[in-house]
């Protein structure tokens, strides 16, 4: 399962009214890359595979392909606005090691 806090509930639902995107969920998800050798990977979407999986946290819809659970599983979604930096934040109980950034993480 993937969690999702009052603060990034609501900063993804005022980007998605922003954007025009009602009806769209968030999308998480693992790939190759940075100083860790893994990046999180969080986008806006309205279409879901078969190989998703599908999970509702505080009344937000989250979904990850099946692959990037595995890496994601237990993860708390937050969002900081402070002055260290602004952005959605992955809290995740599986990296074993993240970069400064907190952008990527390695297992």
């Amino acid at each position: 399962m993937i969690k999702v806090t009052d603060n990034a509930k609501n900063k993804a639902i005022q980007l998605m009214s922003e954007d025009n995107k009602d009806g769209y969920f968030i999308r998480v998800g693992v790939k190759g890359g940075g100083c860790s050798g893994l990046m999180y990977d969080l986008e806006f979407d309205n279409t879901e595979s078969e190989n998703d999986k599908v999970f509702e946290d505080n009344g937000m819809k989250v979904v990850v392909d099946k692959k990037s659970y595995l890496y994601l599983v237990g993860t708390t979604l937050d969002y900081s606005g402070g002055l260290n930096g602004k952005g959605f934040i992955f809290v995740n109980p599986n990296a074993n090691r993240t970069c400064g950034c907190g952008e990527s993480f390695s297992l």
